[in-house]
């Protein structure tokens, strides 16, 4: 069993930050790429960032600049340190890890946290 954790959302005013923390844990050999979407309401689910077990990133357009990606290989986990908030920010966030179990590699999600930036 792999379960994922994502925490550290919250209500922040426009112009702060908030840092986003998810680790992986349970029975597996290894975890490829990491990363974070995040779903408004009414809206489809969005990649907002991505990390490779190398480190390479890559990120959505409407965050570049104010969004870094990092992980801890050691802990498995990943962060997302988000600064300059906008409200458009607004939404849950989940984190996404590529993991490999057996001979697969599958999909996994954190249970979210919102984060809610007030104008």
């Amino acid at each position: 069993q792999v379960q994922l954790v994502d925490s550290g959302g919250g209500l922040v005013q426009a112009g702060g930050s908030l840092r986003l923390s998810c680790t992986a844990s349970g029975s597996f050999l290894r975890i490829n790429d990491m990363g974070w979407y995040r779903q408004a309401p009414g809206k489809q689910r969005e990649l907002v960032a991505i990390i490779s077990s190398g480190g390479s990133t890559n990120y959505a357009d409407s965050v570049k600049g104010r969004f870094t990606i990092s992980r801890d290989n050691a802990k498995n986990t990943v962060y997302l340190q988000m600064n300059s908030l906008k409200p458009e920010d607004t939404g849950v966030y989940y984190c996404n890890a590529k993991i490999i179990r057996g001979v697969w590699q599958n999909d996994y999600w954190g249970q979210g946290t919102q984060v809610t930036v007030s104008s």
